[in-house]
């Protein structure tokens, strides 16, 4: 393609008009760091007049030196007034900034309906504003709100619109579709109109509330737009806006357009993953491209297709966005399923040896118990290594006791803990603010000693499902941990009609599978010397 993408990321702006998303200045500052770093070339930070975070990102970030545009966001100025008056602009323009995105009307409906004023008015205050702005020796930007839905209601006035800010000098004009209920269809319909008549560089901002807006981009694109506006995973207001995550590499990797460079794209899932992180929003497990369950096989006939050739079963090759492969485990599960997932370990295997579907039938039996191990990988690890005769019992327990007490109003619970580590006996007692984090405690206690790198462990999730709710509260819970060590995340499950014991089992598997790292680590051989781990 002769023409190059642009990639507009509004992650900090529209992004965080998401339900549940609060961004500290801090906060923003770490993710613009990581989009410039994706290789995004314009970084929209927010409204710079509207609150004193985006006016603190502004001041700290301009004193970086980002590859990408740092823009500002803010609407034409007020009806019936002068840009030198309006105070938003005045902002806009001392943001330090060197782009600024105008937001202004282009459906006839909301000038006299949200505006209430003339529709010759509105134009006035689409070229004013955008004049001023470059006239202060920013970058500007017009972003065309509603257009889809105005140039469907009156398409002369959603074209003059845009002719105006042509007029001002915009170095971009973005089609928005802000209601996100636009068809594909008749997206490239009008974006090719635009194109056609209107003599300026176009993009495109959509919205998902009919979860069309990767589509609908797409569609933008192939009539001649050329910017696109979006957010890492798609963070945006209602249902959110066009998920860059699923854009940027479809673009590069379908489409043959150039965005980012291939280096780039490898890093986009770890990107995907930080700002999930920050924003502290779960990904979805099944998001394209960056998802952990994006390259996920679970059919045993899949798995013994992708062992011989991935392309069988997996429409790109996963670390070309970052991403990896993955075997899951369960009842569905084949013997090309644990060979894979054992391979994957290191583990030595007999492909023609009984051990493979004894394995399988125990993981069956077990699922049929209520065990899930899809999502804790760490458990169907240690009963592989077990299974195969690559573990060690770094530790083993004697019994744990706990004791909950509600005294002066305050509930106080404590648990009681009698391991054996390296032939030693170690009995601990710690308190927690319930009984899962009392034991938790406890059991890092009494290993800290031993381990000292167990202190950088915690438990990052915790879920209990009841697995049969007509047995009211005898029923089997299972509970899945999620435990981190601030390098990696593992989850592990445990299953029992007593939610402590089961707590405890996926409690014990998480950190015995923190121990097995450890041992195997090759930044800690004192570890492995002192406790004669050198062989597991």
């Amino acid at each position: 393609m002769s023409t190059p993408l642009c990639i507009f990321d509004t992650t900090l702006r529209d992004g965080t008009q998401g339900e549940g998303i609060s961004l500290t200045a801090e906060d923003k500052v770490k993710i613009a760091l990581k989009l410039d770093a994706l290789g995004v070339h314009y970084i929209e930070g927010g409204n710079p007049g509207s609150n004193n975070k985006d006016i603190e990102f502004f001041r700290r970030v301009r004193e970086m030196k980002l590859q990408a545009k740092l823009t500002a966001f803010g609407s034409t100025r007020r009806k019936n007034s002068s840009c030198e008056q309006d105070i938003n602009l005045k902002h806009l323009t001392e943001s330090g900034a060197q782009a600024a995105t105008l937001v202004g009307k282009t459906w006839d409906f909301h000038v006299h309906t949200a505006l209430q004023t003339t529709l010759e008015e509105n134009l006035a205050m689409i070229y004013e504003s955008l004049a001023f702005v470059k006239n202060s020796g920013m970058e500007a930007l017009f972003d065309a709100e509603h257009f889809f839905d105005g140039y469907k209601a009156n398409p002369e006035y959603a074209l003059a619109a845009l002719a105006k800010a042509k007029e001002a000098g915009a170095a971009w004009i973005v089609l928005c579709d802000t209601n996100g209920g636009t068809l594909p269809s008749e997206i490239n319909e009008i974006v090719s109109r635009v194109v056609s008549e209107i003599d300026a560089p176009i993009g495109i901002h959509t919205h998902n509330d009919c979860e069309l807006a990767v589509a609908n981009t797409l569609a933008a694109i192939t009539a001649g737009a050329r910017q696109i506006q979006g957010t890492i995973n798609g963070y945006g207001e209602r249902c959110g806006n066009a998920n860059l995550c699923s854009i940027i590499p479809t673009l590069q990797l379908k489409m043959g357009y150039n965005c980012v460079s291939d280096e780039q794209l490898r890093n986009l899932t770890g990107v995907a993953r930080y700002v999930s992180e920050i924003a502290n929003v779960n990904m979805p497990v099944n998001q394209p491209y960056v998802g952990n369950a994006a390259f996920a096989h679970k059919g045993g006939i899949h798995v013994s297709a992708i062992m011989k050739d991935s392309k069988t079963y997996e429409h790109i090759e996963p670390h070309l966005v970052g991403n990896k492969q993955r075997v899951l485990v369960s009842e569905l599960a084949g013997q090309s399923n644990i060979l894979s997932k054992a391979q994957e370990m290191g583990l030595e295997v007999n492909p023609e040896g009984m051990k493979s579907r004894e394995v399988i039938d125990r993981i069956k039996d077990l699922e049929h118990q209520g065990y899930q191990f899809e999502g804790a990988d760490a458990s169907l690890e240690l009963i592989l290594r077990d299974a195969y005769g690559d573990s060690v019992e770094i530790f083993s327990v004697e019994s744990f006791k706990i004791m909950v007490e509600k005294n002066a109003g305050q509930m106080v619970t404590e648990a009681i803990v009698k391991i054996n580590v390296a032939g030693e006996q170690v009995y601990t007692v710690a308190e927690g603010n319930g009984p899962v984090n009392a034991l938790d405690n406890a059991l890092r206690k009494a290993l800290v000693q031993f381990y000292p790198g167990i202190r950088d462990v915690h438990l990052s999730d915790y879920k209990v499902r009841v697995l049969d709710e007509k047995d009211t509260t005898a029923a089997k819970v299972r509970v899945l941990i999620e435990s981190t060590n601030f390098k990696d995340t593992w989850s592990t499950v445990g299953v029992s009609s007593n939610v402590i014991e089961a707590s405890w089992e996926a409690l014990v598997d998480s950190i015995r599978y923190a121990l097995i790292g450890m041992a195997k680590d090759e930044f800690a051989p004192e570890l492995i010397q002192t406790n004669g781990l050198m062989n597991h």
